[in-house]
């Protein structure tokens, strides 16, 4: 049971980045699969939007922080993507679902170290091995990073940790999935707009002023800054860029 028709699948897309990379997605003409947490009133309205723009779209609900429940998301998965898709393959992962914990590097707890390896680096690790047998040779795994690998502010040692192994992870990925023809980068985000971490970004004026004043371009990122990105990985227009780390920050800390 093949299509012709792609297929991407965004963990973590009823809100904030994720939201924006499935209506992005859409508008190249794919059609997408959302996971989110618990807002699923949130979720169906991203199915909705896609839909409204002709594209099959449908939600599932997933906590990437438990693996011992990736099993029965891919089983349910499979029966999605026949009943609804018509197919039993996909095209795209993308490992966008997280959340953020800030802390110094002294006050870190073990449980918020575990939450954020949980999530973020054994969450995206085995997403993307369950999700082999499913995803179409020729297809491709974004894995989203951060700025904060490459440049450190104080507070964030745990969580930029755990994104620096998901773009070692990355290199790896390309390098075993090349036989597929698979394809794996990580876009890196810098500071955006959005209710990550609290808003902190977004809603505390002094953050939002020195942010924007360390990036090139002189503002913070929006959301709608980093969806086409994505989109864009997903179209045959990116077939040979392969373990590649795409920083999205506006030049943040250059």
């Amino acid at each position: 049971m093949t299509s012709n028709q792609k297929i991407a699948l965004i963990t973590g897309g009823s809100r904030g980045l994720g939201k924006e990379m499935a209506l992005r997605v859409a508008q190249k003409g794919l059609d997408v699969i959302i996971t989110y947490l618990s807002k699923a009133d949130e979720a169906q309205e991203v199915v909705q939007q896609v839909e409204a723009m002709g594209q099959k779209a449908a939600a599932l609900q997933l906590n990437v922080g438990e693996s011992n429940s990736f099993d029965a998301f891919f089983a349910q998965l499979s029966t999605i993507l026949k009943g609804h898709f018509n197919t039993d393959k996909i095209d795209f992962l993308v490992n966008n679902a997280g959340i953020g914990v800030h802390a110094s590097f002294a006050e870190t707890t073990e449980e918020q170290f575990d939450t954020l390896l949980n999530i973020h680096f054994k969450g995206a690790f085995f997403m993307a091995q369950k999700a082999l047998p499913l995803l179409n040779d020729g297809g491709g795994i974004i894995n989203i990073s951060t700025g904060l690998a490459r440049f450190s502010f104080p507070g964030y040692a745990a969580y930029a940790s755990m994104k620096g192994a998901v773009e070692t992870l990355t290199k790896y990925q390309a390098k075993e999935l090349g036989a597929r023809g698979i394809r794996v980068n990580v876009v890196a985000p810098g500071a955006i707009e959005t209710d990550f971490g609290g808003g902190a970004v977004r809603d505390n004026e002094a953050l939002n002023a020195m942010v924007a004043g360390t990036t090139a371009l002189g503002r913070v990122g929006l959301p709608e800054d980093i969806g086409g990105v994505v989109a864009f990985l997903c179209s045959d227009d990116a077939r040979w860029i392969n373990a590649q780390r795409i920083e999205v920050s506006g030049g943040m800390m250059l």
